[in-house]
């Protein structure tokens, strides 16, 4: 498989991780101790677990189709959004596997943990778990702007979808003045905006495919009329 096709695979990677971001802020539920224990709650973040992994592969695709002009900015979005993607399939997974199982043995805990995400002071004291998350959440805003922006100035994917993610991002603060249970919907429109950036990307290079055939062809059609 040759580095183009592995990049409209990555736009494809792209889309799945934004579908991914759409159905976590739409089917989230609040981040209290009775959610953990249920279905609903496994199946989200098994989601969103594939969201930092596709997301992951995605972004490098991404990063890599406009590496060239989108320049260091376009590095630094790179890296930090690749960052942040790691730390949330990390707390994700232990959200996932572990924190359900927790929230049964030692509720406590349990809800201590949650506090990471809510901001509320709980008995537990996380400390370094807790600023984790903090730079976390500044990679991804900062990460997610820089490289929105990055994309705007390449102009090699279209300018709408990057202008798109860079909206998308300036709006998740918003997010904090919203309730408890309503503030995964931020990543709605993240998602969106994610999914058309790797659609760009994908049908680009069905594209650059498909008009390939034509253009291999001349030489031969011009050597027979030669003969």
């Amino acid at each position: 498989m040759n580095t183009k096709n592995l990049i409209r695979w990555a736009g494809l990677s792209a889309m799945v991780a934004g579908i991914c971001f759409v159905v976590v802020g739409l089917l989230h539920p609040p981040n209290i101790l009775s959610s953990v224990s249920t279905s609903r709650w496994v199946i989200v973040h098994a989601v969103a677990i594939a969201m930092s992994l596709f997301g992951l592969l995605g972004i490098t695709g991404l990063y890599a189709r406009q590496a060239h002009a989108a320049g260091w900015l376009g590095l630094a979005g790179y890296l930090l959004f690749s960052f942040w993607l790691v730390l949330a399939l990390a707390f994700t997974f232990f959200e996932t596997f572990i924190l359900p199982l927790l929230a049964t043995e030692a509720p406590t805990f349990a809800a201590g943990f949650l506090g990471i995400f809510t901001g509320s002071a709980g008995e537990m004291n996380f400390g370094a778990l807790a600023a984790l998350w903090g730079l976390a959440d500044a990679m991804f805003a900062l990460g997610g702007l820089v490289f929105g922006i990055a994309t705007l100035r390449a102009g090699i994917l279209p300018r709408w979808a990057g202008g798109a993610l860079t909206i998308a991002i300036i709006l998740a603060p918003v997010s904090a003045l919203l309730p408890n249970e309503l503030r995964p919907l931020v990543a709605v429109p993240i998602g969106f905006a994610l999914a058309g950036l790797g659609y760009a990307l994908w049908s680009e290079r069905r594209e650059h495919a498909s008009e390939a055939i034509p253009g291999r062809a001349s030489p031969q059609l011009g050597q027979s009329g030669a003969e």
